[in-house]
């Protein structure tokens, strides 16, 4: 149904105190979830494994969270939104927790895959709900949501900083767990959804048939699955990739992951409002082509200013692509399945991209990190190629 903009509002009332809120859940949880790629080259000495086995724990990461989508969108569908976000949130408290005592790398592996789970419950409803609550207002709430994250990302690579400066790393996750609880406990008291707990029915092979029997939202979806694939390699390992081919000191290899984040602050509400106004296709294909150029000047510069430029590019391409292909989504998508559906085609895709982090660890470990970020290049226009060629940019 649509609703006036007026309705719509995206800070007051109870849609804007609600929206405000879970969205300062997923910031909580990008924190947490992003403290582990400027931790890592640490976390790699400290536990005494490899690259490739640095790489496992975050496609493990990424695979739970992607298994989760559909089951979390589903339920969602069924339960309520409020019985999925306050119970994701729990599970992610509970795996920050198993972090802080992780001295071992079994510890490590159950305390990644227990947070990825979490966020995977947590991630299809709250973009189900933002659809709920916003319809002409879409692609900005879209891009506002989003943007937390990206927030919780640029906070992830200070605090990262900060507590190898003071602590060991596993205590870098105690705060986040207890800031996230209070969040849990907030949004328990706005929401004014109830618990509901029975009634559930998996139709996986329906949401199949919606999704997948489409040729050309197929289409979209492995366009969607090459970018979280890239996304999610270059998140895990940009800083470890810059200290190690680029020379460059943790420090600066942190700003400029808190920058490829930074930037998403700003784009990705600017890109939300931009598709509300024109062809969402249109805007995502051209932020893709941009991440595409940003990359190249990554991985052939040498001069670290240069390499931060190519760090911008990079960062603005991908902050204009991903809240507009999620409401391009959201938009193809029939209102009564949206949760299961955008959790269908949110687990496709990246499932498929979770692998990107155990490519680029298993790559770096038999040549270079070099090596595995032009791997990258070509899987990014790949991603643009489909999308530019896709009907909706034919026209």
């Amino acid at each position: 149904m649509s609703q006036s903009i007026e309705q719509e509002s995206l800070f007051t009332g109870y849609t804007g105190h609600l929206f405000l809120t879970f969205s300062l859940g997923w910031l909580l949880i990008q924190v947490g979830m992003q403290l582990l790629p400027p931790l890592l080259p640490q976390i790699i000495a400290d536990l005494s494994i490899t690259p490739a086995e640095a790489g496992i724990a975050l496609t493990l990461q990424w695979l739970a969270y992607a298994l989760l989508q559909f089951p979390g969108g589903r339920l969602s569908d069924q339960l309520s939104r409020k019985t999925l976000l306050v119970g994701g949130s729990v599970l992610i408290v509970a795996g920050l927790l198993v972090l802080t005592r992780a001295v071992a790398y079994s510890v490590f592996l159950v305390g990644v895959t227990v947070v990825g789970l979490g966020a995977g419950l947590f991630t299809t409803p709250a973009r189900a709900l933002v659809s709920d609550l916003f319809v002409e207002r879409r692609g900005q709430a879209v891009g506002l949501h989003v943007a937390a994250g990206d927030i919780g990302t640029v906070l992830a690579a200070g605090v990262a900083v900060v507590a190898l400066a003071v602590a060991p790393w596993q205590w870098s996750f105690l705060p986040v767990a207890l800031a996230l609880a209070l969040v849990t406990v907030v949004v328990h008291i706005l929401s004014r959804e109830s618990y509901v707990i029975d009634g559930v029915a998996f139709d996986v092979r329906g949401a199949g048939r919606r999704l997948y029997a489409d040729s050309y939202l197929m289409q979209i979806l492995v366009a969607y699955a090459l970018f979280t694939f890239v996304w999610q390699s270059v998140a895990g390992f940009l800083p470890t990739y810059l200290t190690a081919e680029k020379g460059m000191s943790l420090g600066l290899a942190s700003a400029a992951f808190a920058v490829y984040f930074g930037v998403g602050i700003l784009a990705k509400p600017l890109a939300g409002l931009l598709a509300d106004r024109i062809d969402r296709a249109t805007v995502a294909t051209g932020g893709l082509g941009l991440a595409s150029g940003g990359l190249g000047v990554m991985l052939f510069a040498g001069r670290t200013a240069v390499i931060f430029v190519g760090v911008s590019i990079f960062a603005i391409g991908f902050s204009m692509f991903s809240p507009v292909i999620q409401a391009y989504l959201m938009d193809l998508i029939a209102d009564g399945t949206m949760g299961s559906d955008l959790g269908a085609a949110r687990s496709f895709a990246i499932g498929l991209g979770a692998v990107g982090p155990t490519y680029v660890g298993i790559v770096a470990s038999f040549s270079d990190y070099s090596w595995a970020f032009g791997g990258l290049f070509v899987c990014l226009l790949a991603s643009v190629a489909l999308l530019h060629y896709s009907p909706a940019t034919a026209e």
